[in-house]
C-alpha cells in the first residue's frame, strides 16, 4: 500500500473530524447531545464547542498535509498521536462510565489501533520515497 492509497485514506478519514467538528461546534444543540437530553450547562456547552473546534482543526491539518504526505512526518504523527490519546480517553470512559453507542466503540478501535498503524504506514511511505 503506497503513497496514493495513504493519501486517499487520509482524505477520507480527515472528513470525519471536519464534519463532526462542525457539528460538535453546535454544543449541546448538536443532534447527538440534543436527542439524549443533555442539559444546556454553560461549561459543558463551552467545552463541547471548544473541542469541536480543535477536532475540526485537526481534520483540516490532515487535509493540508495530504499533498506532501511523505515529507510531513512530524505533523502526521502529532495528528495521529492526538487521535490516539482521544481513543485512550474513550477507553477510560468505557471503563469508568460504560459503553457508548456502537459507532463510538468503532471510533475507539480506529483511534487506539488504527492510529499506530497509520503512523507506521506513513513511515513506510516516507522511507520508500527517500530510497
Amino acid at each position: 500500500m503506497g503513497r496514493r492509497a495513504l493519501q486517499i485514506a487520509t482524505v477520507v478519514l480527515a472528513l470525519v473530524p471536519i464534519l463532526t467538528g462542525i457539528i460538535t461546534m453546535l454544543g449541546v444543540s448538536d443532534p447527538l447531545y440534543a436527542s439524549s437530553g443533555v442539559p444546556a450547562l454553560p461549561v459543558l456547552d463551552s467545552n463541547l464547542r471548544f473541542f469541536g473546534g480543535v477536532w475540526l482543526g485537526l481534520g483540516l491539518a490532515l487535509l493540508w498535509l495530504v499533498p506532501r504526505i511523505e515529507s510531513e512526518s512530524v505533523l502526521f504523527r502529532v495528528a495521529w498521536g492526538g487521535i490516539f490519546l482521544g481513543g485512550v480517553g474513550r477507553l477510560l470512559s468505557i471503563m469508568m462510565v460504560g459503553a457508548p453507542p456502537l459507532p463510538f466503540v468503532g471510533f475507539t478501535l480506529l483511534e487506539v489501533i488504527g492510529a499506530p498503524l497509520f503512523v507506521y504506514w506513513q513511515h513506510r511511505v516516507a522511507t520508500a520515497r527517500r530510497a
